[in-house]
């Protein structure tokens, strides 16, 4: 059985957030299926199929839905859904855990108390081609990707009612889930069994380990500090926030403020921390944390144990006659942190309890990522600072947060504090970097090589620290940096995220009229775009005029994103109009990052998550641009083992992409694999042709997408922009191809075919310039 939702028009979803209707993206993929449901169905009446069908369907659904996934088929009793697939907030992969978790219990509350399902579940991550016109439920082929072969294998492989993960998704939910290693899977097609791991739930919150040095935030302690000693001294209560972007270091900032604002004048502070997890499984669950703080309850689950400790702690705060009443609240509250009944009676204890004991004793109230928190628990906050300030307690509250976020306070005037967390200087980065260097038993001399990637973020420092090669050089953009990169890039709008893509495309600054020509805008525009993302810290503006992308992790990131056919679009354009300038190489490393170096296709030959390789050069570090031959296969090469003479379809069925140049040349051809290139280690087949009377047009890039068996027609969308139409065979022929109009805003329109120059003799040692050569518009050097 087949349930599928064809995709309406692409330009109407796709053009109003981003012009192009394509992406290389990382997503995680969920497969859930019913164990058993064809001895299920046959002992049912078909009446009673159709009814648990609906139940099924609409349970599954229901919890991707409340998880933000998007359902992309139902294939059979299978449900496969992506996340992250039209937006990424960086925990996409957790997000699809946790309703892999949520799946079985939902169908045991809905089903029928006769009817016993068990499902499998199967989470991948990885990268995938993403029409992002057709991310919605129903999106039939929305993705492409080996990942989604691999979450359906981990389904298959999962025990009935558990939940299975690949090693890329179990790093990213590490200290999130519980997670427990299975027996590595083997897979057909692959040479190396698959690591597999079974998720058991949501793992309790532990603080992280912060060992060695704090560098850098030594004024950013010592201005906490003192707010914390003025709430203290003047029995006033004060607020103090610590604002940095994700990865600053405000968590180990906090941790250290813990332990230097232990007393204060001799007294001692009573601290109670808390931590905000991403979706928490309650509006006011931090608040068990600090509930079991106080009484000093862990991982004990005995009823009995729990209501003792509470009415222990609650000694001397509480009258005897109202401890019983409010233990027993605290232990429902702890029990069930989701029971909106149960948490606001255990709040208001807990307020009360944090009152009394400020009474007796200065305390910080601490709550670490703040701006994840449900609104319940900032009026929980905001009444606890208002009461306090009546009665003249000692209190502060400490809270991390995002620059993005604002916590209006009410009533604060002149006692609240808001301490930024900058990116750290070039001497306190280095400093760190040779730390983590040497905690790791490596040499200091990766520090130079590292400093301009890491861009003064102390997480990102340790994530490349931890993908150093045996060389000594980082194997790409790290998993973290990535993603957090993917999440500031779907935040912009798309005007803002069509202009840093763009400029993220060419290699050195690039000027505001060549963005404009690349996405087809009127004079003018990018300038605005362009000054709004210097305002963002996304851009920076150089000393020629031009902008460059402020940090290197976001243009790789930026410039992956961009298929090869747009990247060759982008440069056509530029060419057209006589600019000439470098496109960035951008190859896929390991499991989604952003490697440089070693590239085959002048547009940047993708390779299959796991493999390794170099880092992209950093912009303007004088690296020079890839060698890249021109105008077709080198004389005398023989094709690549298994390329077909024409057509661009490999004889295993493996389709080629060709990048088209005027005249029909070809600038290069690649091998598209299920991430959307060769493999590594595979040569690059020998540049083709475009193929007379099928669907290639002069001047814009040619590309067969995945699915054509060797000598049959293609079925492909012509180009990858809005407006240009398919060529099926047996249909309507294609209308002439014309220049892609403006980008953005509004659909584009399609004009008349512009008129082509022949194609110049590449010059060559006899016309004066040896060795040299031009093709799609970038310099390259010849063989």
């Amino acid at each position: 059985m087949l349930i599928t939702t064809p995709v309406g028009s692409r330009e109407a979803v796709a053009v109003a957030r981003w012009p192009v209707p394509e992406e290389r993206r990382t997503v995680t993929v969920l497969f859930a299926d019913i164990v058993g449901s064809t001895g299920l169905v046959e002992h049912l009446d078909p009446e009673d199929v159709r009814a648990l069908q609906r139940a099924y369907f609409g349970t599954v659904t229901e919890v991707l839905r409340r998880w933000h996934g998007v359902v992309e088929k139902y294939v059979g009793d299978a449900v496969m859904a992506l996340f992250g697939a039209h937006g990424s907030d960086g925990f996409d992969a957790y997000r699809a855990v946790r309703a892999g978790l949520e799946i079985q219990g939902a169908l045991d509350r809905r089903l029928p108390a006769a009817t016993r399902v068990r499902v499998r579940v199967g989470v991948a991550t990885g990268e995938a081609l993403v029409d992002l016109a057709a991310t919605r439920d129903g999106g039939h082929g929305a993705a492409s990707g080996a990942v989604i072969t691999t979450a359906a294998r981990l389904q298959a492989y999962a025990p009935p009612g558990g939940v299975v993960v690949c090693a890329a998704t179990r790093r990213a939910v590490a200290g999130l889930v519980a997670q427990r290693p299975l027996a590595a899977m083997t897979v057909a097609g692959r040479a190396v069994p698959l690591d597999v791991w079974r998720v058991t739930g949501p793992a309790p919150h532990r603080p992280a380990r912060h060992e060695g040095p704090l560098v850098g935030r030594r004024r950013e302690l010592a201005t906490a500090g003192e707010e914390i000693a003025r709430a203290v001294r003047e029995r006033r209560p004060r607020w103090i926030s610590l604002v940095g972007p994700a990865g600053s270091g405000r968590s180990r900032l906090l941790h250290e403020l813990v332990r230097v604002a232990s007393t204060v004048d001799g007294a001692r502070v009573r601290w109670c921390v808390t931590h905000c997890p991403p979706f928490p499984d309650g509006d006011l669950a931090p608040l068990a944390d600090v509930v079991r703080g106080l009484a000093g309850l862990r991982d004990t689950r005995s009823p009995e144990t729990v209501r003792r400790r509470l009415g222990a702690a609650l000694e001397g705060l509480l009258p005897p006659a109202r401890r019983g009443a409010a233990a027993h609240a605290l232990a429902e509250f702890l029990a069930a942190p989701r029971d909106a009944g149960a948490a606001l009676r255990g709040a208001e204890v807990c307020r009360e309890v944090l009152l009394d004991l400020a009474a007796a004793q200065p305390v910080v109230v601490a709550v670490d990522d703040l701006d994840r928190a449900a609104p319940a628990l900032n009026r929980f906050l905001h009444r606890l600072f208002a009461t306090a300030s009546e009665r003249g307690l000692p209190l502060a509250v400490v809270a991390t947060h995002g620059p993005r976020w604002a916590d209006l306070l009410p009533g604060a005037a002149g006692r609240r504090r808001r301490v930024p967390l900058p990116a750290l200087g070039t001497v306190d980065t280095g400093r760190l970097l040779r730390h983590l260097l040497d905690r790791a038993g490596r040499p200091a001399a990766p520090a130079a090589r590292l400093l301009p990637l890491v861009g003064g973020n102390p997480a990102a420092a340790a994530a490349y620290v931890a993908t150093l090669d045996a060389d000594g050089e980082p194997a790409g953009v790290p998993e973290p940096v990535r993603r957090l990169v993917d999440a500031r890039l779907d935040r912009l709008d798309g005007e803002r995220r069509a202009a840093l893509m763009a400029t993220a495309a060419r290699d050195g600054d690039v000027p505001a009229d060549a963005v404009a020509r690349m996405l087809g805008w009127p004079a003018g525009r990018a300038e605005r775009v362009l000054g709004a993302l210097v305002d963002d810290g996304l851009l920076r503006r150089a000393a020629t005029g031009g902008y460059a992308v402020a940090e290197p992790a976001v243009a790789r990131v930026a410039a992956h994103r961009l298929p090869r056919a747009v990247r060759a679009e982008f440069a056509g354009r530029l060419r057209d109009t006589g600019t000439v300038g470098a496109s960035r190489p951008a190859v896929p490393g390991p499991a989604g990052g952003v490697t440089a170096g070693r590239a085959t296709c002048p547009a940047g030959v993708g390779r299959r998550s796991g493999g390794g390789a170099r880092p992209a050069p950093v912009p303007g570090a004088g690296v020079p641009a890839p060698v890249v031959r021109a105008g077709g296969p080198t004389p005398g090469a023989a094709p690549a083992k298994g390329v077909a003479a024409a057509g661009g379809v490999t004889a295993g069925g493996r389709p080629t992409v060709t990048v088209g140049t005027p005249g029909g040349a070809a600038a290069a051809a690649c091998p598209a694999g299920a991430s959307g290139g060769a493999s590594a280690g595979r040569r690059a087949a020998p540049a083709l042709s475009a193929v007379p009377g099928r669907w290639a047009t002069p001047g814009l890039p040619a590309v067969r997408s995945g699915g054509n068996r060797a000598g049959g027609p293609a079925r492909a969308r012509l180009g990858v922009f809005p407006g240009l139409h398919d060529a099926l065979p047996g249909g309507p022929p294609p209308e002439p191809a014309g220049r892609v109009g403006r980008v953005g805003g509004r659909p584009p329109t399609i004009g008349p075919p512009r008129a082509r120059r022949a194609p110049a003799e590449p010059r060559t040692a006899a016309s004066g310039r040896a060795g040299r050569t031009v093709a799609a518009g970038v310099p390259v050097r010849a063989a």
